[in-house]
């Protein structure tokens, strides 16, 4: 430790996978940091698109006008750090079912 500072663990993409898959399959909320800013997310897929993979997730930090605009988002799972589960059960979008941005998309797992 120099001059105080700590050093910070190195990021585990293996960990951060099973952190998502995890909180896909119990869908409950996680956090995590994406592109500088700490998100609350509910995760309603993990998928594959030329070898990396993305999830399909409502962003709750995101002030959203009405429940009716609510929509996913897609993250880039090499982005995500700092990903925690919460306890916070959600209930899966009705219209998610299987949303991929782009055609060819493959699904690893999805919340039911």
């Amino acid at each position: 430790m120099h001059n105080g500072v700590q050093a910070q663990p190195a990021h585990n993409p293996d960990v951060s996978r099973i952190k998502l898959l995890e909180a896909i399959a119990k869908s409950v909320l996680l956090t995590a940091r994406y592109n500088g800013q700490t998100l609350t997310l509910a995760p309603h897929a993990l998928f594959a698109r030329h070898g990396d993979l993305f999830v399909s997730a409502l962003n709750l930090t995101k002030n959203w006008r009405s429940s009716d605009e609510m929509h996913l988002g897609y993250f880039k799972v090499a982005g995500l750090a700092s990903i925690e589960l919460t306890q916070e059960p959600f209930k899966a979008l009705p219209n998610s079912k299987h949303s991929f941005a782009h055609a060819g998309d493959e699904l690893v797992l999805a919340v039911v």
